[in-house]
């Protein structure tokens, strides 16, 4: 099955990533989940219905209490109902026996699996960690001989790059590999955190071959020999998910099974990892929706004071928040999904291969992956947590299955790099972009504020339907480049030890390009009347509102910033720029989430 909806565009410079902090973007360049197609919703209900079927038909507090240690056979029952109906090969191309999909279509299955609570962390390695090395980088012997298996089901595949050593800085694992006489390899080492490592028949490894600086990855079969697998780790969460440690022993691998080139593991792992962020931003965007639902369905159904404390405002709050922060976050999840496939027809149109071309697609978008990873498991997290607060003392407990999310969700901000980590990588890999490669023009940009704003010390007014939010939206932009680049020129190359500095600026960032996505999102819809109408309204005023906070929160991060790093004159001129840029909006925040959250309530779940 092959989903495309759009032709590939041609050199287009608005698919280059982090563009956006610079330039403006136009509606009709980025896609909506409004443009989803039958054939893609049709998917999302196939999966939704298995895991209401397999998953939630256990019963809410047996699937709670499911545990890899204990209930394998359950979870691999349910793997192999999954690779019936060709859910292990959402990521495959048809050739490899997979259904072939496109990057946004992955994403759309992503955020659907999330209904299997942990079971969504399986098959989340199958289709995409464990599998990816070997569909972007593998030879087509490689491909021919492991991906048709993966797709089936009859290969289970792992990820192996943790080391008790090694987490955010993967490359100082320890773990070798040394060459034969006859050219093959014989790896020794330690690996933790493995998903489905305890019941995987296929591992990609990764391991430094001899003296080598960066790392290798390899195609590991189980039974080669020489790998012990760890008992199953006791965790807080995704207790159905298999996570083991392995110790490789003398291992043997054949030289026909290095993936990609000698010394590429690194460089290979970081764009896994791009994958792996993206995706599990969809997962956690799934969780938010299913936690607004449970939230709206308890808070219509629960009595207290003779009403339902769906009429409360303290409820509706929560509610409402919820489901501010899942519509912003899908906005940007699925524009940026989108440019992924657009970004690979053009480099395949460009004459590139389809290996080449799908790793530098994904790796374009290093910084917006990283951006979506955080503010993908910061709403999930928010959104299991506020859920227990509506459930009161029946969250609390196994019986409703409230608690289980609250302990699943927890694990987002820290696999697939730390929240911090991937915080830092934003701004790293944004500044690399701007003053080494050159493709982000934040110097020029940078020049262009100061003059603008003490000019008339007032913002350039926008006019328009939506004039004042394009006016937020690009002052958020405006503070981002203004405070890193005051910060660069006063800390210079020691900003990067400033860590506290560049998290705010990753916050900045990130506000900046999820308000974008989410503003272009309502302003296509306004002008598209063939795109799905259904609460148009509502959906702007989440606009109001997710634009209202960004500017307490840009205002906040910038202000800490500054203050890290400033004194005197410059603290003072600055600190009265910022205050320029994030002057207040004046909407009525309570009445627009309580707006959102009635809209919830009546639909009895999330609706948007």
């Amino acid at each position: 099955m092959s989903v495309q909806s759009n032709k590939p565009v041609e050199g287009k410079k608005w698919l280059k990533g982090g563009y956006f902090i610079t330039n403006d973007t136009s509606p009709k360049d980025i896609f909506v989940p409004e443009e989803f197609t039958e054939e893609q919703k049709s998917i999302a209900e196939m999966v939704k219905e298995f895991c209401l079927k397999e998953i939630h038909g256990l019963g809410i507090e047996r699937a709670a209490m499911m545990d890899a240690s204990k209930d394998m056979d359950l979870i691999l029952e349910i793997f192999h109902k999954a690779a019936e109906l060709g859910i292990c090969g959402v990521s495959i191309d048809e050739q490899y026996g997979g259904l072939g999909l496109d990057f946004n279509t992955g994403l759309i299955f992503s955020e659907a699996i999330a209904l299997g609570f942990s079971f969504a962390t399986t098959i989340g390695a199958q289709t995409s960690i464990g599998s990816l090395p070997i569909a972007y980088y593998g030879t087509e012997e490689q491909k021919q001989k492991y991906l048709p298996g993966v797709a089936s089901g009859e290969i289970k595949a792992a990820y192996a790059l943790t080391e008790p050593s090694a987490g955010s800085d993967a490359n100082s694992g320890k773990t070798r590999a040394t060459i034969t006489p006859e050219g093959d390899f014989i790896i020794n080492g330690q690996k933790m955190w493995i998903t489905n490592g305890g019941f995987a028949d296929v591992f990609v490894v990764f391991a430094k071959i001899e003296n080598d600086e960066d790392l290798s990855a390899f195609i590991v079969e189980k039974n080669f020999g020489g790998i012990e697998i760890g008992k199953e780790e006791k965790k807080l969460g995704i207790k159905a998910s298999s996570t083991v440690q392995l110790f490789f022993n003398n291992c043997p691998v054949p030289k026909e099974n290095l993936l990609g080139g000698r010394g590429d593991g690194f460089k290979m792992a970081l764009n896994i990892l791009n994958t792996g962020r993206i995706k599990l931003a969809a997962g956690s965007i799934g969780g938010c929706k299913f936690a607004a639902t449970q939230s709206a369905q308890y808070a219509n159904q629960r009595f207290q004071f003779d009403k339902p404390i769906a009429e409360f405002g303290a409820i509706q709050y929560k509610i409402g928040e919820m489901a501010t922060r899942a519509f912003a976050v899908e906005s940007a999840l699925y524009r940026v999904g989108k440019m992924v496939d657009q970004k690979y027809h053009e480099l395949k149109d460009a004459g590139m291969s389809n290996n080449d071309a799908k790793q530098k697609a994904i790796r374009e978008y290093a910084v917006e992956c990283a951006i979506l990873k955080v503010a993908g498991s910061e709403a999930v997290s928010y959104a299991v947590d506020e859920a227990i607060q509506v459930y009161g003392g029946m969250g609390y407990s196994m019986e409703t299955g409230v608690e289980m999310g609250y302990r699943d969700a927890r694990i987002t901000r820290i696999y697939e790099g730390t929240n911090e980590i991937n915080r830092m990588l934003s701004v790293g890999e944004l500044m690399k972009r701007a003053f080494k490669t050159k493709e982000v023009d934040l110097n020029k940009a940078g020049k262009e504020i100061p003059a603008q704003l003490l000019k008339e010390w007032l913002p350039i007014p926008k006019s328009g339907k939506f004039g004042k939010e394009e006016a937020i939206v690009e002052n958020l932009k405006k503070a981002f480049i203004l405070i890193s680049g005051a910060a660069g020129r006063k800390l210079k190359l020691k900003l990067v030890d400033e860590q506290e500095i560049v998290m705010n600026l990753a916050d900045i960032l990130a506000e900046s390009f999820i308000a974008e996505s989410l503003l272009l999102r309502i302003k296509k819809l306004t002008e598209n009347k063939s795109l799905n109408q259904e609460h148009l309204d509502t959906k702007k005023k989440i606009l109001q509102l997710y634009l209202y906070e960004a500017l307490a929160k840009v205002r906040k991060a910038g202000n800490d910033a500054i203050a890290s790093y400033a004194t005197g004159a410059e603290k003072t001129i600055v600190t009265k720029l910022l205050e320029v840029l994030t002057e207040s909006y004046d909407v009525n925040p309570k009445e627009l989430r309580r707006a959102i959250a009635k809209t919830v309530l009546a639909a009895d779940g999330y609706c948007f």
